[in-house]
C-alpha cells in the first residue's frame, strides 16, 4: 500500500459523508428566479456571518471576483489598483480586462501580502481626471494572501487602506477566499474583519449592500453563472460552514508544527521559516542549485520499493524556487508525520 499525502492545495478536499447526505436531501428550485431554498439559506447565512445586507452564490471565486469588479466599475474604462502578487492579477486570465473592460494598475506586493501606502497614494487617479486618464474605480486586497504563503493582512493595514480609499471616494474589494482562515489567525470575528468593506467573496459567495448584489446578480448571468437548481452545492457549503472554524484551527496548528519540523532538520537543501506561517500554508525554500524545487517535487512523487513505509507526497513548485504546501481537512496528523519522514530521508 502507498500512502498519498496531497499538499498541493486545500481545493483537493472531497465532500464528507455529512455533506453528501445533505446534498442528496437538499431542497432545490430555480436559483435564477431566486427560488432555490437552499441557495437562499446559504446566502442569508453568509450575509449574517459577515454582517452584510445581502449575498449571492456564484460557481467560483474567480467569478465572484470578476462579477464584483464588473458590478462596481459599471462604467467601462475605469482602473483598479491591485497587488502584483494577488490571485486576481496572477491567476484569473486577466478577466477584469479581457471581459470587464477594466484597466489594471498593479502595485508591488510586500512579503506579508501588504503594500506601501505611500505608493498606493501615488497610484490613485484624480476623482475627475483629464480626458487622457482613466479614473480609479476600485482598490483590491486579498486575505489571507495566497502567493505570500497564506499571510494574514494586519487589521491596522486594512483599516488604513479603507480610510485612504474612503477619503478619496473609492470602494475596496477583498478577495476573501480564505477570509475565515484570516479571522481565526488574527482573533477577530469575521464580520468585524470586513466591516469596512463593500463586498467580499467567501469561497463562492459575494456579499455586500443589496443594490450592489443586484448588480452582481446581473453580471453573474452574463458570465454564465446562473446554475438553476444549485441547492445541492449550497447544502454541502452549509454543512462545511458549521465546523469551519474548528477545522481551520486544526489546520493552522498542524501547519505551524509541520514548518517547525522542516526547520529543525537544519538541512542545506531545504529551509523553512515557521515564524511567518500564519494560516494553513507553508512555503519551503530551496537555496542550493544542487537541489531545486523541481527536484524536490519529483523526488516526493517517487516510491522506493525498498522503503518500509511507501509514501507519495504531492506538491507543486511555487515562486522563487519554492514549494507551497497547503494543509486541509482531508489530511491527518499521521499523514503529515509520514510526509516529514519522507522529506527527512531525502534531504539529509
Amino acid at each position: 500500500m502507498v500512502r498519498e499525502v496531497d499538499l498541493r492545495s486545500d481545493t483537493v478536499t472531497r465532500p464528507t459523508p455529512a455533506m453528501r447526505k445533505a446534498m442528496a436531501e437538499a431542497s432545490v428550485g430555480d436559483d435564477v428566479y431566486k427560488e432555490d431554498p437552499t441557495i437562499n439559506e446559504l446566502e442569508e447565512y453568509v450575509a449574517r456571518l459577515l454582517g452584510k445586507e445581502a449575498a449571492l452564490f456564484v460557481p467560483s471565486g474567480t467569478m465572484g471576483n470578476l462579477s464584483s469588479v464588473m458590478a462596481h466599475c459599471w462604467t467601462r474604462g475605469q482602473e483598479i489598483i491591485i497587488g502584483d502578487e494577488s490571485h486576481m492579477f496572477m491567476y484569473e486570465q486577466g478577466g477584469i480586462s479581457q471581459l470587464a473592460g477594466v484597466h489594471v494598475s498593479s502595485i508591488p506586493t510586500l512579503e506579508d501580502g501588504t503594500f506601501d501606502l505611500d505608493v498606493l497614494k501615488e497610484k490613485i487617479r484624480p476623482a475627475n481626471p483629464e480626458s487622457h486618464e482613466p479614473s480609479t474605480g476600485l482598490i483590491c486586497l486579498e486575505n489571507s494572501h495566497n502567493r505570500c504563503g497564506g499571510r494574514v493582512l494586519p487589521v491596522s493595514f486594512i483599516r488604513e487602506v479603507c480610510a485612504l480609499a474612503r477619503n478619496n471616494g473609492i470602494p475596496v474589494h477583498m478577495d476573501g477566499a480564505r477570509i475565515i482562515n484570516a479571522s481565526v489567525q488574527c482573533g477577530v470575528p469575521v464580520h468585524q474583519l470586513v466591516e469596512e468593506w463593500y463586498r467580499c467573496p467567501v469561497g463562492s459567495v459575494v456579499v455586500g449592500p443589496k443594490k450592489f448584489i443586484d448588480r452582481v446578480h446581473r453580471c453573474r448571468k452574463v458570465l454564465g453563472g446562473g446554475m438553476r437548481q444549485a441547492g445541492v452545492l449550497a447544502a454541502a457549503a452549509l454543512v462545511a460552514l458549521e465546523s469551519a472554524e474548528e477545522r481551520i484551527r486544526t489546520d493552522h496548528r498542524r501547519a505551524k508544527k509541520f514548518a517547525q519540523e522542516i526547520y529543525d532538520l537544519k538541512s542545506q537543501l531545504i529551509t523553512c521559516n515557521p515564524d511567518v506561517v500564519e494560516s494553513n500554508m507553508v512555503l519551503l525554500n530551496f537555496p542550493s542549485s544542487n537541489f531545486t524545487s523541481e527536484d524536490f517535487v519529483q523526488k516526493m512523487a517517487e516510491v522506493n520499493k525498498d522503503d518500509a513505509e511507501k509514501v507519495v507526497l504531492r506538491a507543486s513548485t511555487w515562486s522563487k524556487n519554492r514549494v507551497r504546501c497547503v494543509l486541509h481537512s482531508d489530511l491527518t496528523q499521521e499523514d503529515l508525520d509520514f510526509a516529514v519522514m519522507k522529506i527527512r530521508t531525502t534531504v539529509l
